[in-house]
């Protein structure tokens, strides 16, 4: 049964505390973007996106996805769960010993809704680029969406990729850039700025759309919408999508800190108190 937007917004208020959850219960991973980007991960599996359960690697007839920045694995796998694809409790394996929830996402554990290992940065849009051609030989009409950080694309196997996608008019995909404008070491800019990113993916020949506002659960579906119906016009389609990293709790954004930091008990507690629920669903 479809959601209502209500029931959405409730539902990213829930990964995010099953975020927090997580990571502070190892004292590891990363909540920072994470958290930025469960509006969107919300609006995909929620709202926008066609896939089938019980999960199959080969997802014939159905949308696919790829997380190509796999260390914000903590949404992934929340939103994964509150999904059905695996139960809820298995939460709290997240990067235990043995666990199908390692940091960064991989294949071998056999994790429900995990297509390719991820965190190695830069590889993902190439791997949803081989899917999207694989879909137009087999005569699927369905599409291929992609996340990618945007520290990410300073890595340079993503211009070949996004050079590649263009030219041979791979035109079901939709690949979506988290731009908070920090990344690991500070603010992308300092770093290594990507400079006007909206006129470099378009000079690459992609169909693009900049969203300000991208953590508002009504503005990313209608934006995510909006990027379907550009979808068979010969281009790629690229979503800029604006985040704050760390959103939803007032001391982890505005600030690359909590980019690989997790909260001790006092910050827990103080988080939670900001992602008030009447009834909570902590597993």
């Amino acid at each position: 049964m479809s959601k209502s937007i209500e029931e959405l917004k409730s539902l990213t208020t829930q990964i995010r505390r099953d975020i927090l959850r997580m990571v502070h219960a190892v004292n590891s991973g990363h909540p920072g973007g994470s958290l930025g980007c469960t509006e969107y991960f919300t609006a995909l599996y929620g709202k926008v996106m066609n896939y089938k359960l019980p999960f199959t690697m080969e997802g014939k007839n159905e949308d696919l996805f790829f997380l190509s920045n796999g260390h914000i694995s903590p949404v992934f796998y929340s939103t994964l769960s509150r999904f059905g694809f695996f139960p809820v409790e298995e939460l709290a394996t997240f990067r235990k010993l043995d666990s199908r929830l390692q940091g960064h996402p991989t294949t071998h554990e056999g994790l429900p809704g995990i297509r390719i290992a991820s965190g190695s940065l830069g590889q993902g849009l190439s791997v949803a680029i081989g899917a999207a051609l694989a879909k137009k030989l087999d005569g699927d009409q369905s599409l291929v969406y992609t996340l990618h950080g945007d520290g990410e694309l300073q890595e340079g196997q993503i211009w070949e990729a996004l050079m590649f996608a263009a030219a041979k008019k791979v035109d079901n995909i939709i690949a979506t850039i988290d731009y908070n404008g920090r990344q690991i070491d500070g603010d992308t800019e300092d770093v290594l700025s990507l400079g006007d990113l909206h006129a470099k993916l378009e000079a690459f020949g992609w169909k693009v759309i900049d969203e300000k506002n991208g953590n508002d659960l009504e503005t990313v579906i209608s934006t995510l919408e909006k990027a379907k119906a550009e979808i068979g016009n010969g281009k790629p389609v690229a979503i800029i999508l604006h985040t704050e990293m760390g959103y939803g709790v007032d001391f982890m954004t505005g600030t690359h800190a909590w980019h690989g930091k997790a909260p001790n008990d006092e910050q827990l507690d103080t988080a939670f108190k900001q992602l008030y629920l009447e009834a909570p669903a902590d597993y």
